[in-house]
């Protein structure tokens, strides 16, 4: 188990969607990821250093404990973070419906 903080986090906890703090850069990246882009073209649409981009795949490589893009690919859609041509997507509610 590894300790966060004052808590205990199993390597369980550590891959569960709810748990997983994606930042919107690296939830950018995983779009991008999903449309084929290599690090390097993510790195030119962004007008970052490719070195950034590894950085941030590196990044959600560890957090949602994927080994590989298209492992990512699948805990994105399973998980509701990318949507490809309305296939296996799920119906989260956006900022402005949860206001109304």
């Amino acid at each position: 188990m590894a300790e966060t903080g004052d808590r205990t986090m199993s390597s369980a906890d550590a891959t569960d969607p709810l748990k997983i703090a994606l930042s919107g850069r690296e939830i950018e990246i995983i779009e991008l990821v999903a449309e084929g882009l290599t690090n390097q073209e993510i790195a030119d649409r962004l007008t970052i250093s490719k070195r950034t981009v590894d950085n941030h795949v590196s990044n959600v490589f560890t957090k949602t404990g994927s080994k590989n893009r298209v492992a990512l690919l699948n805990w994105a859609m399973d998980n509701g973070k990318i949507c490809r041509d309305g296939f296996n997507c799920c119906a989260l509610p956006d900022a402005e419906s949860l206001g109304s």
